[in-house]
């Protein structure tokens, strides 16, 4: 698998990601083990997980299967913390919480450290300097190699990574920012994914697949079994209404003058979007897991990326954009 650097680091990562966010809930340990075997089998070096995930029981799958599985040194792993179970506080990025959690994360993991640690969410509550301190912190003593975000608007975005080029002191610049992208979900193209490439930050975006929309699964129904028809059904309502089935309908369509699957095309098409370092995909067992993996050999003629990007072109406006280009 084709390996790209995280934004204006050092950082190789394959240009696939492995999820983990159903790994300890969905996911037992044979589906996982096997997924990450194929994973590293077909190149993949990328396993995004997080503190939240299954309770941290992700984390802890993972640690089992690394070495006994996969070496150590074969693999990025990136986790997150900051997000909290608490109905009245979803977001904690107090200094304190961030690095408790990181120590956590270690343990699961059973790693003396994590390649990329991301920040899961802004937190209004916590100067954001001292959530930026703790990134300081974690990478200095050794706890972690690269450090990012994720869920950051444009402007929080901007202010982090500024916030650390700018400040004097040794400071960790902002390596990655995790944010949903798909040709249903579009809304970084606004500002979030400008103000990325301007800064040196790589993309890498979650639910590529729109939440398992674009694979077409849900063209003609709701099949038992899907998403949609369990309890996670609230997470993919929003991308079953009419424009998002006119969107499918023209991956489908793609997919078949390419003699590819509506799921290869979708992947494809955020993959190689300007910007983007690495689609995280999630899958159930290593069946979906390949089916996504096999992606590495398309590439999208001009044409049907073209228009794949008109039939889901998001409206932009003032101020969306630089107002001389409106």
């Amino acid at each position: 698998m084709e390996q790209r650097h995280l934004g204006r680091t050092g950082l190789r990562v394959s240009r696939i990601g492995l999820g983990t966010l159903t790994w300890g809930r969905d996911t037992d340990e044979h589906d996982a083990a096997d997924q990450l075997k194929a994973f590293w089998e077909a190149g993949g070096t990328l396993v995004d997980t997080a503190d939240v995930y299954g309770g941290g029981e992700a984390e802890y799958l993972l640690g089992q299967l690394v070495e006994r599985l996969v070496p150590r040194r074969d693999l990025i792993i990136s986790t997150k913390a900051g997000s909290v179970p608490d109905p009245d506080r979803r977001f904690d990025g107090s200094r304190g919480h961030l690095l408790a959690a990181l120590d956590a994360s270690l343990a699961r993991l059973g790693t003396d450290y994590v390649d990329l640690w991301q920040i899961h969410a802004f937190d209004a509550e916590t100067p954001l300097e001292e959530t930026l301190h703790a990134l300081d912190i974690a990478v200095s003593s050794g706890r972690v190699r690269y450090a990012g975000v994720s869920n950051f608007c444009g402007w929080q975005l901007a202010k982090a990574a500024t916030w650390q080029l700018a400040s004097p002191g040794i400071r960790t610049r902002l390596a990655g920012t995790q944010m949903e992208y798909s040709l249903l979900q579009r809304g970084v193209e606004r500002e979030v994914l400008p103000a990325a490439i301007d800064l040196g930050i790589g993309l890498l975006p979650s639910s590529p697949l729109g939440r398992g929309v674009l694979t077409g699964k849900y063209r003609h129904g709701t099949p038992a079994g899907s998403r949609a028809a369990s309890d996670m059904a609230p997470f993919v309502e929003p991308y079953l209404d009419e424009a998002a089935s006119r969107i499918v309908d023209a991956v489908a369509t793609a997919a078949e003058g390419l003699a590819a699957t509506p799921l290869e095309v979708a992947l494809a098409w955020v993959r190689d979007r300007p910007g983007v370092v690495a689609p995280i995909v999630g899958a159930r067992n290593a069946q979906q897991l390949t089916a996504a993996l096999s992606v590495e050999s398309l590439s999208l003629p001009d044409e049907i990326c073209q228009a794949l990007d008109d039939v889901s072109a998001p409206v932009h406006r003032y101020p969306d954009q630089d107002w001389s280009t409106l």
